[in-house]
């Protein structure tokens, strides 16, 4: 009888150990994920844009589950860096109410396809996507045009998350040079 008890007692803490083992992974990829759905911008020294997860990918398609990527990592994120070159030109600049970068891309350092006219993201997708200490953002990229723009807003009204179509030029007007 008291061996049976032993054996209980055994099972039980193997069962435990090995649940709690299991979890663990799991939370830490969901951290993941989410840390690295956060955007900063702060001055030509340090921004960040949303992109695609894996090299190659389409922007529309990816809008769901883009990751940032930025010219170094911030203090705190865990963020992507952009691949070498694939930043021509960035142009930061503030306004009431937001603060942005505009510039250009080169699509081949990261396998974007000339035929990808673009996308958006925003607060809104990916999931937990933000900028961090503003209430909004927008983020469009454009490989076709080789166009990025990235605004992050105190005042939701100046982040335009309802015209992504009209591309980078309209939405986030600014020097593209």
């Amino acid at each position: 009888m008291f061996r049976s008890f032993e054996l209980s007692i055994l099972l039980i803490i193997f069962i435990v150990i090995t649940t709690g083992a299991m979890s663990i992974p799991m939370l830490n990829i969901r951290d993941t994920d989410s840390s690295q759905r956060k955007a900063t911008l702060v001055d030509n020294s340090i921004y960040c844009s949303f992109l695609p997860p894996d090299y190659g990918g389409n922007i529309a398609d990816s809008e769901s589950n883009g990751v940032a990527f930025c010219n170094q990592a911030p203090d705190g994120l865990n963020v992507r860096i952009f691949p070498d070159n694939f930043i021509r030109s960035a142009h930061f600049a503030t306004g009431d109410g937001y603060i942005q970068v505009t510039g250009t891309i080169n699509r081949d350092a990261y396998g974007l396809s000339s035929n990808d006219e673009g996308g958006q993201y925003d607060t809104k997708a990916p999931s937990g996507a933000r900028c961090v200490g503003y209430k909004n953002f927008v983020n469009l990229v454009e490989p076709d045009a080789e166009l990025f723009c990235i605004r992050c807003c105190t005042d939701t009204s100046k982040c335009d998350t309802a015209h992504s179509t009209y591309g980078c030029r309209k939405v986030i007007p600014g020097d593209y040079s």
